[in-house]
């Protein structure tokens, strides 16, 4: 999992209107909260936390606070970020401490690798599941879990539990629930009858 480090501010006064105004100053608002701690409001430059999630883990990346006086050097991972419906630009983010000796669950994006044997006989490739619900240690968090779908035919799937996650990793979601499925080639639609 990619370690990143990010400078925050911490902010004293919480509300929409503070939110309004960090925006307008360029800065977004955030929280950093965990267990046994009281949430503590904080600001970041979007530059800042484009960085820090920047790469392969994203979201996921464990990124270690700096400058924020009793949070310098926490470990956090971004457990939410409210975006504009409109312009997708961060308008809000929540940040998890993290234990580095404790167990986390996050969702892990699935990347799909290959070319399905059923999509090059027509089939159609039905995505269900983009992410796994897991749950490790922090330093075990995989950027993404692969699937190679190559040898799946039209009218198979590929369920939870055919998965193979790294060590030290445990899936929660339900093991016969299916990630993805190749549908037969849909039927052409008859032509209208004549009036």
């Amino acid at each position: 999992m990619q370690k990143t480090q990010m400078k925050i501010e911490v902010r004293t006064s919480t509300g929409k209107g503070i939110s309004r105004k960090l925006r307008a100053a360029g800065r977004i608002p955030g929280v950093v909260y965990g267990r046994g701690m009281e949430p503590i409001p904080v600001s970041v430059e979007p530059k800042a936390l484009a960085a820090a999630i920047a790469g392969e883990g994203g979201m996921n990346n464990l990124i270690t606070l700096q400058g924020g006086g009793n949070l310098d050097q926490v470990v956090v991972i971004v457990a939410d970020m409210q975006r504009d419906p409109i312009k997708r630009t961060p308008e809000h983010v929540d940040l998890h401490q993290v234990n580095m000796n404790e167990k986390v669950r996050i969702n892990v994006p699935i990347s799909f690798v290959g070319t399905a044997a059923g999509v090059k006989e027509g089939g159609i490739l039905d995505v269900i599941q983009h992410a796994l619900h897991i749950e490790c240690l922090p330093s075990h968090i995989p950027a993404h879990v692969e699937v190679d779908v190559t040898n799946l035919s039209i009218g198979q799937s590929v369920h939870v539990e055919a998965i193979a996650l790294p060590a030290g990793v445990k899936c929660l979601d339900a093991p016969t629930s299916s990630v993805i499925s190749i549908h037969g080639k849909a039927k052409e639609e008859a032509a209208p009858a004549e009036a």
